[in-house]
């Protein structure tokens, strides 16, 4: 699928509620599913990834209904999971993926979690080593890599387990798969990933300890939910604002959870003029309204490497705010991006140089030096932050931007475009384009 853009004619105004926190919504599924008694969820993302993970929950035997705008999710905490009758497709998500495979690997039956093509070729050691120290028997394609098959097992022994990588959903699965493990499971981590499952579990009554740790034999029980705005959705809109003269924008409800909330601090670093408004603590999480005023041409800055794992979905998006500001960002201790939907770094650079953007690529991380934003095609390689991140740089670009490969931008934000253009910004499908 291709967008096509064109730069800013006005201001871009208004105000928007982005859609529902994608790495929450998956949780809020996932522990519903494993809970006793009905869970409610209000502000659940509608989104390939997320329609994913609940067909994935109802196969396992959660029911689902709709109780005007939420979603009530009635689990398996009772009975058990069920086993399921075919393979449990993720679609695009490896959050899911890597998640359910903590619940599965300590389950007394067999069961097979595949993805799409850009999926199937994502690492999942990083998960499979710890659950195989843990007592998982499980085989992976060639690689490490998806699909994920897992043989019955009679029971998980616990684990104090120090991971290579910060990354959210290593810690998440383990803890998961330490609710159904003998005595403990602790998870330590280099630097601290975002702790969504960390302040998620208490609302369905699991007590979690210092570095992470869980009880086996614990259960969920239902609970009530509200999830926020996704501050990764929100960051186009922050940098479309931070690019385009005389733009004032507020969005609303935003999760600003600290160790999500790397994009605010670095965009303010750069000389951004964000206003966090109404803070205030929802369901454990932090949310708020971000009031966001051009407030001229940004500067590059040294990106912080500790403030990396807050931000790791947010990076493409300030590559190409990046691109537009004076002077020259660093961004260094990103490796990760390299093994996301896609090679972020690689697709990033390619775009960038693609509009005369001057820049040195690393393999953790790259140099972008700011100046005038060119015109022409550009590739978003079927990664949707990649390509939401060119559309927003194309509203500052010297002439018309088409993006191609934006089919996976309904993984995460079906809505983007309409969005992004009822700010006022320029986006549109072409005329005849479809949907891949």
């Amino acid at each position: 699928m291709i967008l096509a853009t064109r730069p800013a004619a006005s201001p871009l105004r208004g105000n928007l509620t982005p859609p529902g926190d994608k790495s929450i919504s998956h949780r809020a599924l996932i522990f519903g599913c494993l809970a006793a008694g009905e869970t409610r969820v209000e502000g659940l993302l509608e989104s390939e990834d997320v329609r994913a993970t609940a067909a994935a929950c109802r196969q396992l035997g959660m029911q689902m209904r709709r109780e005007n705008r939420a979603v009530v999710l009635r689990g398996t905490g009772g009975e058990g999971l069920r086993a399921p009758t075919g393979e449990l497709d993720m679609g695009n998500s490896g959050t899911a993926m890597r998640l359910l495979a903590g619940v599965l690997a300590a389950q007394p039956f067999d069961s097979v979690l595949v993805g799409d093509e850009s999926l199937s070729q994502r690492p999942m050691m990083r998960v499979v080593s710890p659950l195989r120290e843990m007592g998982a028997r499980i085989e992976t394609a060639e690689g490490g890599k998806p699909p994920l098959r897992i043989q019955a097992v009679d029971g998980l022994v616990g684990i104090d387990y120090a991971s290579p990588v910060a990354s959210a959903q290593v810690k998440s699965c383990l803890m998961l798969a330490g609710l159904y493990a003998s005595g403990r499971t602790s998870i330590r981590e280099p630097l601290m990933s975002r702790d969504h499952t960390e302040k998620m579990l208490p609302a369905f009554g699991i007590p979690v300890g210092e570095d992470c740790t869980v009880s086996g034999g614990a259960r969920l029980q239902g609970t009530a939910l509200r999830v926020p705005a996704d501050i990764s959705s929100a960051a186009f809109f922050l940098v479309a604002a931070a690019l385009v003269p005389g733009s004032d924008v507020l969005l609303n409800n935003v999760g600003l959870n600290e160790t999500r909330d790397g994009i605010v601090r670095v965009m303010k670093a750069m000389g951004a003029d964000l206003e966090v408004l109404d803070a205030r603590e929802s369901g454990g999480e932090t949310v708020g309204n971000i009031r966001i005023r051009y407030a001229g041409r940004l500067q590059g800055i040294d990106i912080p490497k500790e403030r990396v794992p807050s931000m790791i979905d947010e990076l493409p998006v300030i590559l190409a705010l990046a691109a537009a500001s004076d002077g020259t960002t660093r961004l260094r201790g990103a490796a990760e991006l390299r093994v996301k939907e896609s090679d972020r770094l690689a697709v990033m650079a390619r775009g960038l140089e693609a509009l005369g953007v001057d820049l040195t690529e690393y393999e953790d991380g790259m140099d972008v030096t700011g100046g005038a934003i060119g015109h022409g095609l550009v590739d978003g390689a079927g990664d949707h932050r990649c390509a939401m991140s060119f559309c927003v740089l194309g509203q500052v670009a010297d002439g018309p931007v088409e993006v191609s490969g934006c089919q996976n931008i309904d993984t995460s934000y079906p809505a983007f475009a309409p969005d992004l253009a009822g700010l006022g910004g320029r986006v549109h499908r072409p005329a005849g384009e479809q949907a891949s």
